[in-house]
């Protein structure tokens, strides 16, 4: 036998664009996406069917989840256990679930963040809620399919007699599209369902009217308006606000302390503590004295004010502002319809299509009912006909070899009818059972023409719907826990800024800089220079008089401008800290500059090869710590020089000890940029500049005295110009400091 080796040439891209299409569909069908009809993925509907065959009731024990993942990763769900356990954790978080499906025993996580103990020591049952949801699947009320290897049959859907989509959310990325629907309330649900179905035009606007928002898990306060919620629910995107919830807690003599007791959805505890803590110890907040967790099974953060005279409403606003206790809730209702096909829907399609899925399950319970009935009067009618008859029956099993035919023959029966009067036992010959059975038929005549009514008529169906959506709305709504809606409707101003220097007490500092780049603080402006200590090895490389609301420039050899509050930089009788922890200077960088950044104030920033410009300071702040590039540098260069503007006069001189002064004004003021020429150079490159006034004449600095010189003609000239050698006394260091 011959091996065909027959080739075909397909196009790569078109290979591969078949192959990731069916990747992308595989995703969004199968993993990512929500059904409309019952809220589910196929992993959580794998996994709730796979309990039920367990018989995992709610009032039945419960099974270890080691036993229940198992099973459906043998028969249903092909994948990781871990996934699976994951999953079945999560449906049984009531911090994460609104209405949870699975009702776990013992460790299954908590808003800290923990994660829950291995599957081996855990124990898992059904809820009554996702005992609702799979209402009428034992009724053909859904259609069934193989399971991956052929051997078991799984539900396609659930029949979904509780609103899950809605009700407890759904959050999943597929691929070119995510989905994001938060929780909402099961008593507003249902009375938005009953008003649609008595009112099927009705419009999305008189929807919110019962559905007012999101109602989280964890509670918290909904902030957006309901113009703002309306917009949401009427185009299926957005996003809307929520707050941690909290309380003012007097502690008397005007002091008092914040208690916040529920916390935005999704939002772990523990981290939101580890935040609220960095901001205390940063000093990004600073009218916030302490931080405190003392949450025992409910949430409590105590925040502790920096004194009784800060406006509690002012400290939240930062706080909000600065960390997760305040949120942002995504809505994006991008769900698989009852054709499996994704689109976004609106609060009323959402609506509509669980009523028309609800519909669709009635009709088809309702004529498995139906064919119960027939057969089942067949039978009764079978049997009447047996006691009516009841000797000859008798002596037609006795003596014949073959009854069946024969009676089947004598009284018109059926197959059925034979085999049920052939299995009949002798203890229902009483005549107590043949009422009984008369009285049976009468009933399921009855509900026959019940049914078949309820079949025809829309109206019925739809009072029918309704009549459950009740049930479900006093089941689940009105539970004392799972009824009370916890996230609280309040319309609320936005966060106010308020600038963190305009928060700090203006007091005088000096910042004393070292040479080994670590940087502290004292309180004053007289300090003594000589009784400064230092680590060993290191010492003072700049020292400067600033106040904690000032806003202090680091000038780095990479040419870039560093930020850094006055009042973040670390005070104390230490050594201080490595500058590098605030600002993200490179190692190979030093800093050139160290001052306060003042309205009116100019810089003259110049590079290792001549070339600068001036710069304004407000234009080199950094927002963020990897500061703000101002003098580019080209390969081999680096940052010289960033002196403040003084004067009208620039003095410049190089490494080859030439001496130029020019006007300050022929030189740019710029934001960013390589700079002009100030001095030409036949070898090497710059090495000091000043800036002074030139009526005053030029100063410097020698190791033995100060010099000044007056008159300047000698080295005056333009900018870009060689120059001349320096007056005698010129340093041979080449720097005006000596």
């Amino acid at each position: 036998m011959t091996k065909d080796t027959t080739q075909k040439k397909v196009s790569f891209k078109k290979a591969l664009g078949d192959r990731y299409l069916s990747y992308a569909l595989s995703t969004i069908m199968a993993r990512s996406l929500p059904d409309v009809r019952d809220g589910l993925k196929p992993v959580h509907r794998r996994l709730i069917f796979a309990m039920r065959e367990l018989k995992l009731d709610p009032k039945l024990p419960p099974k270890k989840c080691g036993r229940i993942v198992g099973d459906v990763i043998g028969k249903y769900h092909p994948h990781g256990d871990l996934a699976v356990y994951n999953t079945l954790v999560r449906l049984a978080q009531d911090f994460t679930l609104r209405y949870p499906l699975i009702e776990g025993q013992g460790n299954f996580g908590n808003i800290d963040g923990d994660n829950a103990a291995a599957m081996r020591y855990t124990e898992a049952r059904l809820t009554k809620v996702a005992h609702a949801l799979m209402e009428g699947l034992d009724e053909n009320a859904v259609d069934h399919r193989d399971n991956y290897d052929g051997e078991f049959q799984e539900p396609v859907v659930f029949p979904g007699k509780f609103p899950n989509l809605l009700a407890n959310g759904a959050e999943g990325i597929a691929v070119g599209m995510a989905t994001s629907v938060p929780p909402h309330n099961v008593k507003e649900l249902c009375q938005a369902l009953t008003h649609l179905i008595d009112h099927p035009h009705v419009d999305v606007e008189t929807l919110c009217g019962y559905v007012k928002g999101p109602d989280l898990p964890t509670g918290g306060v909904l902030i957006e308006s309901p113009a703002v919620i309306q917009s949401v629910y009427t185009s299926g995107r957005g996003t809307l606000r929520v707050r941690a919830k909290y309380e003012v807690e007097p502690l008397g003599n005007g002091q008092y302390q914040i208690v916040i007791t529920e916390i935005p959805y999704r939002v772990e505890k523990g981290k939101l503590v580890e935040k609220l803590a960095d901001l205390l110890l940063s000093k990004k907040v600073p009218l916030l004295s302490n931080v405190m967790d003392e949450s025992s099974e409910d949430i409590r953060i105590v925040l502790t004010p920096k004194s009784r005279s800060v406006d509690p409403e002012v400290l939240m606003s930062i706080l909000f502002k600065n960390s997760d206790l305040e949120t942002r809730v995504a809505f994006n209702l991008n769900v698989l319809d009852c054709q499996n096909v994704p689109r976004v829907m609106n609060l009323k399609e959402i609506l509509g299509a669980y009523i028309v899925h609800r519909i669709d399950v009635l009709k088809r319970r309702t004529a498995f009912r139906l064919n119960q009935i027939k057969h089942r009067l067949e039978v009764l009618n079978g049997l009447l006909i047996a006691y009516l008859n009841l000797d000859e029956v008798i002596r037609i099993i006795r003596e014949e070899d073959e009854p069946k035919p024969i009676m089947q023959k004598k009284w018109q029966l059926t197959d059925l009818q034979v085999e049920s009067i052939l299995n009949m036992r002798l203890r229902s010959l009483r005549k107590l059972e043949e009422m009984q059975l008369k009285a049976e038929l009468s009933q399921l005549e009855e509900e026959n023409k019940k049914l078949k009514s309820l079949l025809k008529n829309e109206d019925e169906q739809k009072d029918f719907i309704k009549g459950e959506v009740q049930d479900i709305e006093t089941e689940f709504g009105d539970d004392p826990v799972l009824g009370p809606r916890r996230t609280i409707l309040q319309e609320a101003k936005d966060a106010q800024y308020i600038p963190t220097e305009a928060l700090v007490e203006k007091e005088p500092i000096t910042i004393i800089f070292t040479k080994k780049g670590w940087i502290r603080s004292v309180k004053g402006h007289t300090i003594d220079e000589a009784s400064l200590k230092y680590k060993e090895g290191d010492d003072l490389d700049q020292i400067l008089k600033a106040d904690t609301t000032d806003k202090i420039l680091f000038f780095g050899e990479d040419g870039r401008f560093y930020t850094l509050q006055a009042h973040l930089i670390p005070g104390g009788r230490g050594f201080g800290e490595p500058l590098r922890m605030y600002v993200d200077l490179p190692n190979e960088s030093n800093v050139l500059f160290m001052g306060v950044s003042k309205k009116e104030r100019q810089f003259l920033v110049a590079s290792s090869s001549g070339r600068g410009f001036i710069v304004d300071a407000e234009k080199v702040i950094a927002q963020t710590k990897n500061g703000k590039q101002v003098l580019n540098l080209e390969t081999g260069e680096k940052a010289l020089i960033c002196t403040p503007v003084e004067g009208d006069a620039v003095a410049a001189i190089g490494e080859n000890r030439k001496l130029l002064v020019f006007s300050i004004s022929e030189l740019p003021v710029m934001g960013r940029g390589r700079g002009v020429i100030l001095q030409k150079y036949s070898g090497g490159g710059l090495s000091d500049v000043k800036t002074f006034v030139l009526e005053e004449g030029l100063s410097w600095q020698n190791k033995k005295r100060s010099f000044h010189e007056k008159d300047l003609t000698t080295w005056h000239g333009k900018r870009a110009g060689a120059g001349r050698l320096p007056p005698t006394g010129f340093p041979r260091s080449n720097k005006f400091d000596g």
